[in-house]
């Protein structure tokens, strides 16, 4: 449930020191998240202002219509709006290394996340899931779950509604997917379940290094909840506290506590000896969504959902928009919109679901990562790759001709030379392993290209 305000502001005074008459704050970065968090603020009755790098940010003009007296500075950040704030709220967009940032915490001004306002403000329970890959499908499942159990549930974070924006809803039970931007400047969280579903090569271009990238993954699991861990990632199962109450799966390791196993000739999913449902029964592709799969029902037993309604709500499972999401079948050939796979381990795990050889679309800002990670999936699951974006030159190299490559300018061409490879009973898979953002407004943009191209074939 939701707290008053009053008790809210105690609860933020407690944790953070921040006070209705004392405190100033600065919100940096006017987005999504910028917004909910002026919202909250305003709602509460602090002072507070707003800055933003950018000239013209997008929802700038629709915020001033609700609050027209906040003042905003933008065209960059001004160590002068800083110098007099008490606390900084910083958008996950905004990395924590902005001179002007540094300069304020050097200085002793506090960060506070979204996260945090928001695990201040509820006394229901969370379920938070981060992971390089599947947290979007996970979150969207257990929600799912949550709703055929006659729970009232609301979905968010990282995934469609800003956190703040979830405290509008009556909810008995709040399920937030949570980047590692968004957990780095997190410190309050205690969340009823958690799960880290996995760790890949992923924003090196924000992080130091992939073990850095996984402790900021891993602090999702701050607090007393219970810890949905899997077994299959190394760096994850090495997160494992023996302390608290854990849960495990895997889809390779009968020794978790869910699991597969293959009863009379069937796959099941299984929790300890019981059969929960046929793997069959999954209505989505890929082994990695039977991990997800299991994830979910790791979380929702954690929280106390149903096995029965859990599974109902697993096979009436959909999936989501560009996500293994099947565009059409067009003269025998298969398109598969993969667009939300922005690094390597995603693409990995769309490729590896495949029993036969695809011919790829891959390529954008690789974000640091290492191309030459992808060259043995590629050799083993792909017929051709069709590379686009600005870091398609790296992963030629790594390919190292292994398999025939070709060169798009655009998503358009892309499709367009894939149509004249494919045959009958081919599979063409657009899984970028890279961002958008070189090339797109962002995946959602760069998938609905994808499928646009795709049926204008039918033409």
């Amino acid at each position: 449930m939701i707290m008053d305000n009053i008790a809210i502001l105690k609860s933020l005074e407690e944790h953070f020191n921040l006070d209705v008459q004392r405190s100033k704050v600065l919100v940096v970065g006017l987005g999504q998240t910028g917004v909910s968090v002026a919202h909250y603020l305003y709602k509460l009755g602090f002072k507070f202002a707003i800055t933003d790098s950018r000239d013209k940010p997008p929802l700038k003009e629709a915020f001033f219509e609700v609050m027209p007296d906040t003042p905003i500075f933008t065209g960059g950040f001004d160590d002068s709006a800083f110098s007099v704030a008490t606390h900084i709220v910083v958008s996950p967009g905004v990395s924590l290394m902005e001179k002007s940032i540094v300069k304020a915490i050097a200085n002793g001004v506090k960060v506070v996340s979204d996260i945090d306002l928001f695990a201040c403000s509820i006394t229901a329970p969370i379920v938070a899931i981060t992971g390089s890959n599947g947290k979007s499908t996970v979150t969207t499942m257990v929600g799912e779950m949550a709703k055929a159990a006659g729970k009232k549930v609301a979905v968010g974070g990282n995934l469609g509604i800003p956190a703040l924006d979830l405290l509008t809803k009556d909810a008995e039970l709040f399920v937030l997917e949570l980047s590692s931007f968004q957990l780095e400047r997190t410190c309050a969280l205690n969340a009823a379940a958690a799960t880290v579903l996995n760790v890949s090569a992923d924003h090196l271009d924000r992080h130091d290094d992939l073990e850095s990238y996984a402790k900021e993954k891993q602090r999702t699991f701050r607090g007393n909840g219970v810890l949905v861990i899997n077994l299959d990632d190394s760096l994850v199962s090495r997160m494992l506290n023996t302390e608290r109450c854990c849960y495990t799966f895997s889809i390779k390791h009968k020794e978790a506590d869910f699991y597969i196993d293959t009863l009379d000739g069937t796959d099941y999913l299984m929790q300890g000896k019981e059969a929960l449902m046929p793997l069959v029964e999954l209505p989505l592709e890929g082994r990695h969504n039977a991990a997800n799969a299991l994830a979910a029902l790791a979380l929702g037993t954690a929280v106390g959902l149903d096995k029965t309604s859990m599974c109902l709500a697993l096979k009436g499972f959909k999936g989501l928009e560009h996500r293994m999401q099947k565009v059409a079948k067009i003269r025998g050939v298969t398109w598969v919109n993969d667009s939300k796979a922005t690094n390597i381990g995603a693409c990995v795990a769309a490729l590896d679901g495949y029993d036969s050889k695809v011919i790829l679309i891959a390529g954008g800002d690789a974000k640091g990562a290492d191309m030459n990670e992808l060259a043995p999936i590629i050799k083993n699951k792909t017929k051709s790759v069709v590379l686009i974006g600005k870091d398609a030159s790296l992963i030629k190299e790594a390919i190292n001709e292994s398999v025939p490559t070709y060169s798009a300018k655009n998503m358009e061409e892309a499709v367009s030379i894939c149509a004249k490879l494919a045959e009958g009973g081919d599979s063409v898979l657009l899984s970028p392993a890279c961002a958008s953002l070189d090339q797109y407004k962002n995946y959602q943009d760069r998938g609905n290209q994808f499928s646009k191209a795709v049926l204008r074939l039918l033409a």
